[in-house]
């Protein structure tokens, strides 16, 4: 062997008698040809299926490749446990969200695919101690910095909106909180943990979360939206949020805003119904949808600042826009006036556009977290955990929700747990 040049790396050869339908991991060294490849196979293992000893063994071509995106994510992440732990905290990671991939709902959950799949998983994660009990994954996400997570969230959004070319959001960007319902401790069932959720409407994924500290909505709303990048975006959120500060904080990440506008903003909300009472014909833009045994009819106008009457001082404003909505079900029909404050100007069928967008984050996201995972039956609640597993939920909500396949979430989350192949491909169809 040449002077200064490595040994080939051992290799685990694949178990005996247990066909799968997982990567084999078999090589004789660096040069060998794998026997197969699918999905993110294909891309990490290259020429040598069995690669580094430890947590990458699989995962690398050769030392100057780098580890692909959600490996290489989830061991940026400061392993809070003392140092003898024995499991490596980003194999634990990884399995915890393979496993949310293909269906688990808790950690007990978690525990039994690892041990179900022990051989299959082995071909990506070593594994050294043996198959993580549920014990170990609930401790580990109890102590784990739920910033932390979040942030690996925020950076697997950053990095995979790189590779796919589109830069940071440039469209609408709804902010919403949600409750996880069930996550609370003896007692405190008046306040379970709210997750305040970034939610980019035109990609359809969310690209931020964090947890509102005593369900405090607008603190951690003023705080995600510093960490994000948000020029050139419509912010759009609820009522609560129609504040000075929130609007101050979007102006100074030089982003526009579309916030709800309610009576809990007194003046300005009297302003905006005594403009448009006096303001007589102005343009609209009408939609009507059928669906579900109703029909809506929504219109949707516009007053820029010029035409505002006895308007309060609000940072940024420069219109305020007003969506009229008739819905009929089973022969009654319910009359609704909603108002929005706008950082710019828009036209009438912009400002519709723009709040449809803001409620896929209920529809597309919050529901999804609800029906396909179960978040608001998931009944983990000490110290960190809800928050943590909150943040694995989203992260396996993106990578489902990126992939082509024309089929809903729920749909390939059962593809996932039954296709190994399909698992596979999910990580590379990401882009």
């Amino acid at each position: 062997m040449p002077a200064g040049q490595r040994p080939p790396l051992p290799c685990r050869p694949s178990s005996p008698g247990k066909p799968s339908n997982w990567l084999p991991v078999r090589c004789a060294d660096r040069s060998s040809t794998p026997t197969r490849g699918r999905g993110i196979a294909d891309k990490l293992i290259g020429s040598c299926q069995a690669g580094q000893e430890g947590f990458l063994r699989g995962f690398l071509v050769a030392e100057e490749v780098r580890v692909r995106l959600v490996l290489s994510i989830l061991q940026e992440v400061r392993d809070p446990r003392d140092i003898n732990a024995r499991h490596n905290l980003a194999e634990l990671l990884f399995v915890a969200l393979a496993a949310t991939l293909c269906g688990a709902k808790s950690c007990v959950d978690i525990a039994e695919f690892v041990e179900g799949r022990e051989d299959e998983l082995k071909a990506i994660v070593e594994l050294k101690h043996g198959c993580p009990s549920h014990d170990t994954f609930s401790r580990v996400f109890r102590l784990l910095d739920p910033q932390a997570l979040s942030d690996a969230l925020s950076a697997f959004m950053v990095a995979l909106r790189r590779e796919l070319g589109l830069g940071s959001p440039r469209g609408v960007v709804a902010i919403d909180g949600k409750a996880l319902r069930r996550g609370y401790e003896k007692g405190r069932a008046f306040m379970p943990p709210l997750m305040v959720n970034a939610w980019d409407a035109e990609t359809r994924l969310a690209i931020a979360a964090t947890r509102a500290l005593a369900s405090d909505e607008v603190g951690a709303t003023l705080a995600l939206l510093k960490s994000l990048d948000l020029k050139g975006c419509t912010v759009t959120a609820d009522a609560l949020h129609c504040r000075p500060d929130t609007a101050e904080a979007l102006i100074a990440q030089k982003a526009h805003y579309a916030l709800g506008l309610k009576a809990n903003r007194g003046r300005l909300f009297a302003a905006a119904e005594k403009s448009f009472a006096v303001a007589g014909e102005i343009a609209s833009f009408e939609t009507r949808d059928t669906a579900h045994g109703r029909t809506e009819v929504r219109r949707a106008s516009v007053l820029p600042l010029a035409k505002l009457k006895d308007l309060p001082v609000f940072p940024g404003l420069k219109a305020i826009g007003r969506i009229e909505a008739l819905r009929t079900t089973d022969g009654k029909t319910a009359a609704s006036v909603r108002y929005v404050a706008l950082s710019k100007v828009l036209t009438p069928k912009h400002l519709a556009e723009t709040v449809r967008a803001h409620w896929t984050i209920e529809n597309q996201l919050h529901w999804s977290l609800d029906v396909v995972f179960r978040e608001d039956d998931a009944r983990t609640r000490k110290d960190n955990a809800p928050q943590n597993l909150a943040v694995i939920r989203r992260l396996a909500q993106n990578i489902l929700a990126a992939h082509p396949l024309d089929k809903p979430i729920a749909s390939k989350m059962r593809r996932a747990n039954w296709s190994k192949d399909f698992f596979y491909d999910l990580f590379t169809h990401m882009r």
